[in-house]
């Protein structure tokens, strides 16, 4: 009786673990990883979503080498230590093969270590600093020579030479404006202004007579998140709009036009690789989609389009791979093309990040985003900046 019951006990376990690998061969787990709620909730949240846009397109087409993609979703908080022990929770508990997610500079930053140490792969979509490389980070937004250093160019040739830096007291702002203080006293422009500040800053009134005062030629916006919403509508209340003093931003896109208001921020500037009126038949399919599952009133920014492609080209690696493995993913993805809403992009293999079209536009009454400035062709990423010789020693 005692062996019988044994026997049975080792049948029962037998087919438990049976039947969860065959439950693990239907299915492929991925972590999406954003602040879903915080001070960059607004910005990441349509992020996330485009991802699941992503996500749903795949498996309706079959999934990925023959498996369903199941999405864990984590929230950052908008607090870059959460971001790291969420990262954490989806490799060690959730059993994620790749996670997508991110947005500031410090969660990257944060999770970086997590996904080295358990030899992961995390896709980063947004524009970037540069000055990092990472085996296990693919980098689909921009690097510093695919956004604001021909921004800073086209500036100086366009709108001035006097330039005032505002921005975001944290990682990216900072280490973004010692490059463009560098590439200013290279163009022989001069520094008006210099400021930071916290991501939930509300009162801009001192600093905009601090501006005043400087009288630049253009403002360089790199402020992150909420704060936003009261720095231009405060500008315009003291009489500084895009007529008399221009504001090139590099962290607002259509989706932080909605709430930032089209009347704060009509006429203003913005450098990106992707608008939402690009006219191509992929962009046209992708926002029809994504405004189909989301609702028409939805803009679409370039961090969206980013994340999309990366979830797309996440598969490709993984197809042409054969495996979900990280390794082999990793080699598989160098070099890989894939015709995305924003055009024609590949994979640089030497750095992780992606060939891609520059583009200045300017901000609409009705919100949407005008391309005035375009790359004659892809770009290639120079995260380090060692092509131009006056970035040397940053």
């Amino acid at each position: 009786m005692k062996k019988l019951t044994v026997l049975c006990t080792a049948l029962s376990l037998l087919i438990g673990l049976t039947s969860c690998n065959g439950e693990n061969k239907k299915y492929v787990k991925v972590g999406l990883l954003h602040s879903l709620t915080g001070a960059m909730a607004l910005s990441e949240i349509p992020v996330r979503d485009a991802e699941l846009l992503a996500v749903e397109e795949i498996n309706k087409a079959g999934g990925v080498l023959g498996r369903q993609i199941k999405v864990v979703q984590e929230d950052g908080k908008s607090n870059p230590v959460k971001f790291g022990e969420k990262a954490k929770k989806l490799l060690t508990e959730d059993k994620v093969a790749t996670i997508f997610g991110c947005w500031t500079s410090d969660s990257r930053k944060a999770v970086k270590p997590i996904v080295e140490e358990y030899y992961s792969l995390l896709w980063y979509p947004v524009q970037y600093e540069g000055m990092e490389a990472s085996p296990n980070i693919m980098y689909t937004g921009a690097s510093p020579n695919q956004q604001f250093v021909p921004a800073i160019d086209w500036c100086l040739e366009n709108l001035g030479k006097r330039v005032f830096l505002i921005g975001s007291d944290y990682l990216f702002p900072r280490n973004t404006n010692k490059i463009i203080k560098t590439q200013l006293k290279h163009k022989n422009a001069q520094l008006a202004g210099e400021i930071y500040v916290s991501m939930d800053k509300t009162d801009f009134s001192s600093i905009i007579k601090e501006i005043k005062k400087a009288s630049p030629d253009v403002i360089i916006n790199t402020i992150n998140g909420n704060s936003n919403i009261s720095f231009f509508k405060q500008l315009k209340q003291a009489g500084l709009t895009s007529k008399n003093l221009p504001v090139m931003s590099f962290s607002i896109g259509e989706g932080e036009v909605d709430y930032i208001g089209e009347s704060n921020l009509a006429g203003h500037l913005v450098a990106w690789n992707y608008f939402e009126t690009i006219d191509s038949k992929e962009n046209q399919d992708f926002v029809s989609k994504y405004k189909e599952a989301y609702g028409s009133e939805r803009s679409i920014g370039d961090p969206l389009e980013a994340a999309y492609i990366a979830v797309h080209l996440w598969a490709l690696a993984c197809e042409k791979a054969g495996t979900f493995e990280t390794e082999p993913v990793r080699i598989a993805a160098k070099g890989l093309s894939f015709q995305a809403p924003e055009g024609q992009v590949s994979i640089e293999g030497s750095n992780q990040h992606l060939n891609k079209t520059v583009r200045i536009g300017k901000i609409q009454d009705d919100g949407q985003i005008t391309q005035i400035w375009a790359s004659p062709t892809t770009v290639r990423p120079d995260p380090y900046l060692s092509t131009y010789y006056w970035a040397k020693g940053l």
